[in-house]
């Protein structure tokens, strides 16, 4: 029985920078492995792909431990945008592309973007509010029959 890896599902839920950028770099090093990859966006995630949000991705600074900042400090005006400056400043000297520019690469690289049928579906969105480089709308029911094959994972960001 194999154990190595022959496809990662990422299922990307919230479009804070830290997530989307988690979920690109680990789909990103798959494809790099030869390791086929796809990601499917739903509730928030989907702000990730679209086309009006994705470039004003935001990090989280209420509730995410890793800031290292209070609560409250995290909540007052400005300290989102702050954080989010700092930290696509630092992104930027270790040459990571900007979400569009990122979604291409991934799109090229042959990693598969889905979009979540129920959460578009609520959210009332079109597929033209979306990229171009999306896959698809799929049900969470597709995309569970996408997993169905040995040596396939599934990460939840």
């Amino acid at each position: 029985m194999s154990t190595k890896v022959k496809k990662m599902l990422f299922i990307l839920s919230k479009a804070t920078i830290e997530n989307a950028y988690a979920a690109f770099v680990m789909a990103n090093g798959a494809r790099m492995e030869g390791i086929e990859s796809e990601i499917f966006f739903t509730f928030f995630g989907l702000e990730a792909i679209q086309k009006k949000k994705l470039e004003h991705l935001h990090v989280a600074t209420v509730g995410n431990p890793g800031m290292h900042i209070p609560t409250m400090l995290g909540g007052l005006p400005g300290m989102e945008a702050i954080a989010t400056t700092m930290m696509k400043k630092e992104m930027e000297k270790l040459d990571m592309p900007p979400v569009g520019e990122f979604l291409e690469i991934l799109s090229d690289s042959g990693c598969k973007l889905w979009a979540c049928k129920l959460a578009v579906d609520m959210f009332h969105l079109n597929k033209e509010d979306l990229i171009d480089e999306l896959d698809g709308i799929l049900t969470i029911g597709d995309f569970y029959s996408r997993a169905d094959q040995e040596g396939c994972q599934l990460l939840f960001i």
